[in-house]
């Protein structure tokens, strides 16, 4: 039994593409031109490549790493469609949530703390591959406000999954059925339920 069968298919493409709604929050925080685009999206699958090459990664990067070496990509399950770049960004940013709650509760501590590492190293390098205003590319931002914002907002989003593991509050397995008997953290649609 490997590590992704601890995840129904649409959990582990929660996962899979968690790293790339760290990314897309960014980019929809502060759109770029073509040229930025382009440069966020290929900082987006460098950082990516980075974790899950890493020599120590650990079994979810690992897991990963074959699923992006291997498999055909998977068909996205059905959701609302974003109207515009807040929508983008919300939605990017419930994604992020989503993948790492399900991480936090099905691996274990190293595999969270990789998995958290990679969506911050995701959003850092996107919030750095262009350059915000200025002319031409000349005298603008590197990460403007609008990016440490998002960054920001990460960064609190996924502490918050590393207080309550420290405190013992994530489980590393799905929410019993019994409501009596249901964690006190919501699930990834905030219902409680894992699926």
């Amino acid at each position: 039994m490997s590590l992704k069968d601890n995840f129904t298919a649409d959990e582990w493409f929660k996962i899979m593409t968690g790293p790339g709604r760290a990314g897309a929050a960014v980019v929809a925080a502060s759109p770029s031109g073509l040229t930025g685009l382009l440069a966020e999206a290929q900082a987006i699958a460098a950082a990516v490549r980075e974790s899950v090459g890493s020599e120590s990664r650990t079994p979810l990067m690992e897991a990963m790493a074959a699923d992006l070496l291997g498999q055909p990509a998977q068909k996205a399950p059905e959701q609302e469609r974003a109207r515009n770049v807040e929508d983008v960004k919300t939605q990017s940013l419930e994604g992020v949530r989503q993948a790492m709650w399900l991480v936090s509760a099905k691996t274990t501590p190293a595999d969270t703390n990789a998995y958290r590492e990679m969506l911050m190293l995701v959003a850092q390098r996107t919030a750095e591959a262009a350059t915000e205003g200025g002319f031409l590319g000349i005298g603008g931002e590197r990460v403007n406000d609008k990016e440490r914002a998002v960054l920001e907002e990460l960064k609190t989003m996924l502490g918050g999954f590393a207080q309550q593991e420290e405190r013992g509050m994530v489980t590393h397995e799905t929410p019993p059925a019994n409501s009596s008997d249901v964690r006190p953290e919501p699930g990834p649609d905030g219902s409680g339920n894992s699926n």
